[in-house]
């Protein structure tokens, strides 16, 4: 199978690169994909007729013409769309994304997975990879956490493994937080297993994908 990944940031993408092998094998035994960042995650568009520049990247801004693209490329077996669900109702947020995918013809392609409530919520859920990767963490925040609750999930990470949490990154500003969260797919993702990451939305992305790819 040849699969086309969307995600909504660069450091979603380095993670989901680092992991795929783990997930559906190495790259041409026997699947292939390619790998597409986007700048944000923005929204699905009125009628489905973007109106903001293609060159701006934003994702749900320009997912009806991806997808039917797509849907009219041949050589594509699967587009899977990675989001972060952030605040929003996942079930409703699911169900439009799929209605998307209808309208486009592209229902038999699009697999559309969230990460509750965001990305990190999936290097939470591999304690023994975190911890590996940054075994001066405080355990007791760690502990805390329930995982996959709306919790403003990347600053309790940046507060558990980061020098002056999440604070210490906000008054950095642009660009720090995303060099932090390249720095956590690149410390974390080559450790991470994804048969024990404790993370229902993690779980839902490895299911989904291995279902797709077969045995």
């Amino acid at each position: 199978m040849h699969f086309a990944f969307l995600t909504e940031d660069s450091s979603g993408m380095h993670l989901l690169e680092l992991l795929l092998p783990r997930l559906i094998g190495g790259f041409g035994e026997p699947h292939t994909w390619n790998l597409h960042p986007y700048k944000g995650i923005g929204r699905i568009p009125i009628g489905l007729s973007p109106r903001s520049d293609p060159s701006k990247r934003i994702l749900l801004d320009h997912l009806p013409r991806l997808l039917r693209g797509y849907a009219k490329t041949p050589g594509f077996d699967a587009v899977v769309v990675v989001l972060d669900a952030d605040r929003r109702d996942c079930s409703g947020l699911l169900a439009e994304l799929k209605q998307v995918a209808v309208a486009c013809n592209a229902e038999h392609l699009a697999l559309f997975r969230l990460a509750i409530e965001e990305t990190e919520a999936w290097y939470l859920g591999d304690r023994e990879a975190l911890l590996s990767a940054y075994p001066t963490a405080k355990r007791p925040l760690l502990d805390s956490y329930v995982q996959d609750t709306a919790c403003d999930t990347w600053e309790r990470l940046a507060d558990i493994v980061h020098p002056g949490g999440s604070r210490a990154i906000q008054k950095a500003g642009w660009p720090i937080a995303g060099q932090v969260k390249h720095e956590w797919a690149s410390k974390i993702g080559p450790l991470m297993d994804p048969d024990r990451n404790r993370s229902p939305s993690f779980r839902k992305l490895r299911d989904g994908l291995r279902r797709l790819a077969g045995p």
